[in-house]
């Protein structure tokens, strides 16, 4: 296989604490992304390392076969499935699953907003995966605060007041509200999963990116009710 940038950025694996990138024997990196794991120290490590010959557990026991009621948290470590932040993770595979839905329906433009989308919530999991911090960046060319300020006072920015969704508005509406509520619902356990004891959020990041994420759909709806 030969690997291009956004390939080895889809599958760099986290390996004690650090970001690692398993090449097989028969498998190729083009010239980018070669330079992409140079550039971010990320060594490339043969495939037959990839198999992990034990597994930790977050109470620091170790076990040599992986029960199937646990999986990966991160690395070699093992948590229950019903873990907070699997199931964080699941509500996150339930929106890109509605994201994709939703990109055969709408028109061009709002298409190419959704895959923007897509793409940041595919960010965020990996950011979760590797223990990395989500970039701060804009989505749909609005930053945090203006993401905030259109959704909250849509009629000032588009012309079309706030509105509850009806069978009439039809499918492209529908759909993004579906991505919408799988958003909240991600955000939910994004909320549930990155607390700590005291009610401190562990992952203020992934928690704002998550509010964004369904405020910049609000917006995506707001925008097609006023085109109708």
């Amino acid at each position: 296989m030969l690997y291009t940038e956004e390939n080895v950025r889809d599958n760099l694996r986290n390996r004690d604490g650090k970001r690692v990138f398993f090449l097989g024997r028969e498998d190729k990196l083009t010239s980018a992304a070669r330079d992409f794991l140079t550039r971010e120290r990320i060594p490339i490590l043969p495939a037959e390392q990839a198999k992990i010959e034990t597994y930790r557990l977050l109470n620091g026991a170790y076990l040599s076969e992986k029960p199937e009621q646990m999986t990966h948290l991160n690395g070699d470590i093992l948590v229950l499935k019903t873990h907070p932040r699997i199931s964080f993770r699941g509500a996150m595979d339930t929106l890109e699953a509605e994201l994709l839905l939703c990109q055969l329906v709408v028109d061009k433009k709002t298409a190419a907003a959704v895959e923007e989308i897509l793409n940041y919530a595919r960010l965020m999991i990996r950011c979760d995966v590797l223990n990395e911090p989500l970039p701060s960046q804009k989505l749909c060319g609005l930053t945090p605060e203006q993401l905030r300020s259109h959704s909250h006072r849509p009629q000032e920015y588009y012309g079309q007041p706030h509105f509850m969704p009806q069978v009439t508005d039809g499918e492209e509406i529908l759909r993004l509200n579906r991505c919408r509520c799988a958003a909240r619902q991600a955000e939910l356990q994004a909320v549930r999963a990155f607390l700590d004891e005291d009610g401190n959020p562990t992952r203020p990041d992934l928690l704002q990116g998550l509010n964004r994420l369904s405020s910049m759909l609000y917006i995506l709806m707001i925008q097609c009710k006023k085109d109708r």
